[in-house]
């Protein structure tokens, strides 16, 4: 079979591959659609200190059963499924705290196991055992449910930042992740949602989609002062950074209202990670900063449910879908920012 393997940093390869076997606990899917994110960028130039090389990359999977291990029930070929990309333990004392997204033993498809960027993928048994591969909702396409998973990331981040009913919601960063938050917040209730990024053809492209509240080029204007004229001087109650940018950060604090809540969703750089903080700010108004790192098996599960219910649209946020032997030339589309969701179709 045909897959997309990374070697070394720099060094992405699409080969001919053995057909992979599914173990007793496992079960054998036909990818029908792995779709792209900034993060598989990443790895392409950098690698990632959990990949021992050859993997095959991908993690946004969905796709189709063809085959079981002899000690799996409840699913059988044809059954349509959606795959989570991180895997908790579900034994440690964080999952059993019911805090999967923060287990310190997590795995992932495309790193520690081969991802979805082939025609064939065998999910682990450790998926099943946390309840981490979820039906697809009739009515929702394979391209579509594959957007599940980092609607997932976006709603745990939005959870833990509790967005919700007349909340004024800043999101900076307007790629997909950003586009996402828009209409999460949305549908959970936000009275208004700006939108906030420096590339002034990718803000049109996003906000175009996604009829953002308003659309605030960050080379143009300030930001900062952006926000205090929409809110009349109040500030922003929820501020979320979709963007690995420490000034975007350090600006969220400045924008937000009283007892606001900013939302640290996009990692910075490991060799820049320190930001300033006016720690004035955060105590005279009771302002709450968050972190947001991944999801959990039930948080994809939640996000097909918002798919397929219509709650937060997906299907007109991808816009390109590409064959798996285009692959590599998709990494450069989106770190081009040429796109909003990249979808490979084995």
């Amino acid at each position: 079979m045909k897959a997309v393997r990374f070697h070394a940093p720099g060094d992405v390869r699409i080969e001919d591959v053995p057909e992979p076997t599914p173990g007793p606990g496992d079960v054998k899917i036909r990818v029908r659609n792995c779709s792209t994110c900034g993060t598989d960028v990443k790895i392409s130039k950098f690698g990632h200190h959990h990949i021992h090389p050859p993997r095959v990359m991908g993690h946004e999977i969905a796709g189709e059963v063809v085959e079981t291990g002899a000690e799996v029930t409840g699913w059988a070929a044809g059954d349509r499924v959606q795959v989570i990309a991180a895997i908790p333990c579900g034994t440690c004392a964080e999952c059993r705290r019911g805090r999967m997204t923060v287990c310190p033993n997590q795995e992932s498809m495309g790193y520690h196991y081969e991802g979805g960027f082939a025609q064939y993928l065998v999910v682990p048994a450790k998926v099943l055992a946390v309840d981490g591969l979820n039906r697809i909702p009739d009515g929702v396409g394979f391209a579509e449910a594959s957007v599940a998973e980092p609607l997932a990331c976006v709603l745990n981040g939005q959870e833990l930042a509790r967005v919700g009913p007349g909340d004024d919601v800043v999101v900076v960063g307007s790629g997909p992740i950003g586009c996402l938050h828009v209409r999460l917040a949305r549908s959970r209730g936000a009275a208004r949602v700006f939108l906030v990024e420096l590339n002034r053809a990718r803000l049109d492209l996003a906000a175009g989609l996604v009829n953002s509240d308003a659309a605030i080029c960050g080379a143009e204007v300030d930001p900062v002062d952006e926000v205090l004229k929409l809110t009349d001087g109040r500030g922003a109650d929820v501020i979320i950074t979709a963007a690995a940018s420490g000034a975007a950060q350090e600006q969220a604090l400045q924008m937000a209202a009283r007892q606001g809540r900013i939302s640290f969703f996009g990692g910075l750089p490991k060799d820049n990670p320190i930001i300033s903080v006016d720690s004035n700010l955060v105590h005279y108004r009771e302002l709450t900063i968050v972190g947001a790192n991944g999801s959990s098996p039930a948080h994809n599960a939640e996000a097909l449910r918002l798919i397929a219910t219509g709650a937060v649209p997906v299907s007109d946020l991808i816009t390109h879908r590409l064959p798996l032997d285009q692959a590599i030339d998709a990494f450069g589309v989106v770190a081009r920012g040429e796109a909003i969701k990249v979808t490979i179709e084995p």
